[in-house]
């Protein structure tokens, strides 16, 4: 368990087996490609056996990204646009190999079904384009109804003027017009911010007019339509009704597409993982005759590899496995790739989202494992809460097929009701009532379960300190693992010991012994730094500080009051609903009691989970790996498709059935 033990794997080959490589080691789904070009210690062995190197043949790269994005704008363009009578189907999430996932492209079928799509898309392009202008000319031939003079018909000394003015300058232009001789002025259209006028005036006069209208804010506009607002009105109000028509049969032909979204989705997939192989082109090392590919991989899974390429390629294929190099480790190149158990692993989860181990770094996550599962179940405790988790957990699992990642966190929550559960027993609660038995009543004994509580917090803390103590030791530091591990160890013994001889149990012995240890150990915690130092005063002002930290540990153990505090309040929560729906009257109680009832519970469960779930992992990152983990890895990229609809098997080959 733990971090897996890596290799580089370089694969020599002919180049006509390119292709069909990349596809095999992409079904595998177990190696991580490395970028060849970009690592300087391969500069020597290229520039020796590969002076001169071929470009990779990218030229379907770009035809898949155009399909690809064809078929995404289609995917939308359907669903937003397609009949609602029509419903759409979706490629159902199943398991499938690689092989068989690619023998269903049909190029020419994807091709006809995109330029379908284009074309409609076009049509009901042009159709909103068409709307929005007889829309406009309709709008345009409303606010200007009263104006009917046709725009062909010339006037010989008189001029028609369009003009509108923001609605508070209207009385002032009015006022205006009004004391002008010789000017016809209309009011065609009137709103709270603006009003539209039509005025006739003697083309003598047209340029000072408009100069003094402009000054009182006055703009004009020109009939963009060719035709009077009238006949512009009704010819609209015909275009539209037509274009409506249109549409409703248009959106028809588009609902019919639904049916072949999953077709879509399908080839989607089916792009997603050939754009991956290609991208991963300008990773390699391509000669005349020749391709290079190194990848990392599991050591325990180069021999079921090898396998696999001998068998589809007939021994074509030279490999040589290289362990990684000290200056690899050092520098982070190699990749982390975590290996648990089926109970651990859900965890891993937890550890991704702090960071992934360094290669030689311990993995936390079994460690970490048993207290998150104990944490999470008594920040929660509720039997009835924990059984319905199981129950959900366990129908998805085994009746869904879910994403991968999903799958994982599935298990990580099916595993944490059973906890829920158990804590649910122990303080005797399903759903905020009480059972008939407790071993732990929450709202009698709280110091009990806070003593706990701090019991647990100290039982990780010393785990963190043995783990510092155990890594410091694989690395030969022993007198870091005294000063880091050990000595805090025997600091906070020393320092229980003597209070449990002072407050418990009156021994003076016991005073002395634990003050004796608490001090020797603090002792050790200044000395070693000095030893260690080449600066003697540097290394015990360096150790003073590190003994300084010993007040950090009363809000290490502080912090595990959590447990408890989560734990009665939820339940009280529970409690507190079921009293308030209790005092309702019998009729209200038993039709809209129950569905209070209800949403009040699953309030409360989901806040309970997101608490549990925050503050559980709070205490990991912070109280438990805080003591010995460091992280900073760089997690495993994993050469495979991307399953966005599907998933692929990872059985070198065969279907899963499961």
């Amino acid at each position: 368990m733990g971090v897996s033990r890596l290799s580089k794997m370089t694969l020599l080959a002919e180049k006509e087996f390119h292709e069909g490589l990349l596809k095999k080691l992409q079904s595998i789904q177990s190696v991580e490609i490395e970028d060849i070009l970009e690592v300087e210690e391969n500069a020597e062995w290229l520039t020796t056996y590969f002076p001169e190197l071929d470009k990779p043949d990218l030229t379907n790269m770009n035809q898949y990204n155009l399909w690809l994005n064809q078929i995404r704008q289609g995917i939308i363009f359907v669903r937003n646009n397609g009949s609602a009578k029509q419903k759409i189907r979706e490629l159902r999430r199943t398991t499938y190999s690689l092989q068989e996932l690619e023998e269903k492209f049909d190029e020419q079928a994807l091709v006809d079904t995109l330029n379908q799509l284009t074309a409609l898309k076009t049509n009901w392009e042009n159709l909103l384009k068409t709307q929005k202008y007889w829309n406009e000319a309709q709008i345009w031939a409303t606010q200007w109804s009263q104006y009917d003079i046709d725009p062909s018909y010339k006037l010989t000394t008189v001029e028609t003027l369009l003009a509108k003015v923001p609605a508070e300058l209207w009385e002032e232009v009015r006022a205006f017009l009004i004391n002008q001789e010789d000017i016809y002025f209309e009011l065609n259209y009137t709103t709270e911010k603006e009003v539209r006028f039509s005025l006739a005036l003697f083309k003598e006069r047209l340029e000072k007019i408009q100069t003094q209208l402009v000054a009182f804010g006055v703009s004009f506009e020109q009939n963009p339509y060719g035709t009077n607002p009238k006949e512009l009105f009704v010819q609209s109000k015909k275009e539209l009704e037509t274009i409506v028509e249109k549409i409703k049969h248009l959106t028809r032909e588009i609902g019919y597409f639904k049916q072949r979204v999953v077709d879509l989705q399908l080839n989607e997939e089916i792009l997603l993982a050939k754009i991956a192989r290609e991208q991963v082109k300008e990773q390699l090392v391509y000669s005349k005759h020749l391709i290079v590919i190194r990848v990392w991989i599991s050591t325990t899974e180069q021999e079921a590899l090898v396998a696999a390429l001998e068998n589809e390629f007939n021994h074509s294929i030279y490999c040589s496995f290289d362990e990684p190099t000290r200056q690899q480790i050092e520098t982070n190149q190699v990749p982390t790739k975590l290996k648990n158990n089926w109970f651990v692993a859900p965890f891993e989860i937890l550890t991704a989202m702090y960071s992934v181990p360094k290669y030689e770094e311990i993995d936390p996550t079994p460690w970490m494992a048993p207290f998150y599962l104990v944490f999470f179940g008594m920040m929660v405790a509720d039997l009835g809460y924990g059984a319905l988790i199981f129950l959900a957990t366990t129908f998805a699992l085994r009746k869904l097929t879910l994403p991968k990642s999903t799958t994982k966190f599935v298990r990580l929550f099916q595993l944490l009701s059973i906890s829920i559960m158990v804590w649910g027993i122990i303080y005797g609660s399903a759903f905020g009532l009480t059972l008939p038995f407790q071993l732990l009543a929450p709202t009698e004994d709280f110091m009990t379960i806070f003593a706990l509580s701090v019991i647990f917090g100290g039982i990780q803390i010393y785990t963190g300190l043995f783990l510092a103590a155990k890594e410091n030791i694989k690395k030969k530091q022993y007198l870091t693992a005294v000063s880091a591990g050990f000595s805090w160890q025997g600091i906070l013994t020393g320092i229980f010991v003597a209070a449990a001889g002072s407050l418990v149990f009156d021994s003076s012995l016991l005073v002395t012994v634990g003050t004796a240890l608490a001090l020797f150990s603090a002792f050790l915690v200044i000395v070693i730094p000095m030893i260690q130092s080449k600066s003697k005063v540097g290394g015990f002002f360096s150790g003073l500080y590190e003994l300084y930290g010993v007040t950090g540990y009363i809000g290490d153990f502080v912090s595990y009051s959590r447990l408890m505090a989560l734990g009665i309040s939820g339940g009280s929560i529970a409690m507190a609903f079921n009293m308030l729906v209790a005092t309702m009257p019998a009729a209200a109680k038993y039709s809209v009691g129950i569905l209070l009832i209800v949403a009040l519970h699953a309030l409360n469960i989901f806040l309970s989970l997101l608490g549990a779930y925050v503050h559980a992992a709070r205490l990991q990152y912070v109280e438990f790996f805080g003591k010995f983990y460091e992280g900073g890895g760089r997690p495993f990229n994993t050469f495979k498709a991307a399953e966005k609809y599907i998933n692929l098997d990872e059985n070198m080959g065969g279907k899963k059935n499961d």
